[in-house]
């Protein structure tokens, strides 16, 4: 397979979506009118304003929702829901931002439809700067590089959200009851490291990435949606119990600790990959700026809720994954399962971009006859690299971390702003939409290597905590 016909058949920035790939939104290319509107498929295959919104919805929410109470924790009780607030409305305008330029580009080129990277090769062939404009096919490359790292980063941490959540489960099974009311600290029967776990996983999630049909793999999405959604309502339901005394808990955290909030927040809504494709393939995408703005403020409703639930209720004690907080019972150890199977099968899906984007690069390059062989045999390169880096780094806060401040921070934060100016620069533009957008690149920059260099940092020489997050060793 051509990467030519792989650009035009089937990827189009699902990004750290989970939503399902069947809705590609490269089917119907042929009904586009030659107007260029933005409706540019049949209304047999459009969506209505409400699927768009469950796709968005379910698009957002993923493992980085399990790690925002260690996220407020980092930041402190007030700071945190504060942030998440900013970090939200922010990264919706990006994401309107994005829009906003497909938009113009669509109507400008005449194109039915652009993705990501080609809207940022666009906006830089637009540059005032001949430079930019000359070295415009950077930009696609740009944005392939960070969607790589961003998907294979969430591989790795699904690597380590299921090693710590089996390894619990598995621990704690001599002392598991039926009573959920008594959470007394349960003493774990030692098994393996979490990193023996890891390699379990390896081969299962091997055979898994194999199934290599869009329409299959449909399947697996929709099993992990209902699980997940199963897991997220039993755990609101013990969070929002009996919780404790907030008064001993700090307004704000030390500030060396906020860089690891802020790239499991931005972790948590790098989200920006999917709207494009969501846009084009709603039935009236006039409406589609309202869906975006209604979606994202329950999404961050949901964030902020969780993140400041799940920390009063566990305080300092809370983990990497709230769900390696909750009581050794039968019932919420299910919620661990359920929530483990939901990400074992998303797997796949997050997966299925980077793949998407490196196997033709080989698969080019080899006979016929051996493209099925190299096509599988990277694949499983791929997965073994994910699972590789999982067991050098097993903590899962600082996975999530690291993925959010090395590449989600640029997809949602750094890029979007800067493709405004150099889209709408020669067309004139106001000196303040110039300073915000800025204003918003370099914080995005700023949270990218100050995260990054405290997540290395921590990982490099941990502090001296006195709850062991560190998910590979024994729970007290």
């Amino acid at each position: 397979m051509s990467t030519q016909r792989l650009r035009n058949e089937d990827y189009h920035d699902y990004s750290s979506t989970d939503v399902s790939p069947e809705e590609s939104p490269s089917e119907g290319l042929n009904n586009f009118s030659s107007q260029g509107s933005y409706q540019r498929f049949g209304e047999s295959n459009s969506t209505t304003w409400f699927q768009t919104l469950i796709h968005l919805l379910k698009g957002n929410i993923g493992t980085g929702l399990l790690g925002l109470p260690l996220a407020v924790k980092n930041a402190g009780i007030l700071m945190g829901p504060l942030s998440l607030l900013v970090i939200g409305l922010v990264a919706v305008h990006c994401m309107g931002i994005l829009v906003k330029c497909a938009h113009h580009f669509c109507r400008r080129l005449n194109k039915p439809f652009v993705d990501y990277g080609d809207t940022v090769m666009y906006g830089l062939e637009s540059s005032p700067s001949s430079w930019l404009r000359n070295h415009a096919h950077w930009g696609r490359r740009v944005v392939d590089f960070f969607l790589i790292v961003t998907q294979l980063g969430f591989c790795c941490v699904y690597f380590v959200f299921l090693a710590d959540n089996f390894k619990q489960v598995i621990e704690a099974a001599n002392g598991t009851t039926n009573n959920c009311h008594n959470n007394e600290t349960v003493i774990l029967t030692p098994t393996m490291d979490s990193r023996l776990y890891m390699l379990t996983f390896l081969p299962f999630l091997v055979l898994l990435v194999f199934v290599r049909n869009l329409r299959a793999l449909s399947i697996f999405s929709l099993l992990a949606n209902i699980t997940m959604l199963v897991s997220l309502v039993m755990l609101y339901q013990f969070i929002v119990q009996n919780i404790p005394d907030p008064s001993d808990l700090p307004l704000v955290a030390p500030w060396k600790t906020y860089p690891l909030f802020f790239g499991t927040a931005i972790f948590a809504f790098e989200g920006i990959g999917m709207v494009l494709p969501l846009e084009n393939k709603m039935k009236d995408p006039q409406k589609f700026p309202l869906i975006l703005y209604v979606g994202m403020a329950i999404i961050t409703a949901l964030y902020i809720s969780l993140g400041c639930l799940g920390y009063l209720q566990f305080g300092d004690r809370i983990q990497g994954s709230i769900t390696l907080n909750l009581p050794s019972c039968w019932l919420y150890q299910s919620v661990k399962l359920l929530y483990s199977v939901g990400i074992f099968f998303t797997y796949a899906l997050q997966f299925y971009v980077p793949a998407e984007i490196i196997i033709p690069f080989f698969v080019s390059r080899v006979p016929e006859h051996w493209e099925l062989v190299v096509d599988l045999f990277v694949r499983t390169m791929l997965v073994c690299m994910t699972c590789i880096l999982a067991i050098l780094i097993p903590r899962l806060d600082l996975v999530i971390s690291l993925v959010g401040s090395v590449s989600s921070s640029a997809l949602a934060l750094i890029i979007p702003p800067l493709l405004e100016i150099t889209t709408y620069y020669s067309e004139g533009m106001s000196p303040l939409t110039i300073a915000k957008d800025a204003l918003i690149s370099i914080l995005g920059f700023v949270g990218f290597v100050v995260g990054t260099y405290e997540a290395l940092y921590e990982l490099i020489q941990p502090s001296n905590a006195p709850i062991v997050i560190n998910s590979t060793g024994a729970f007290v």
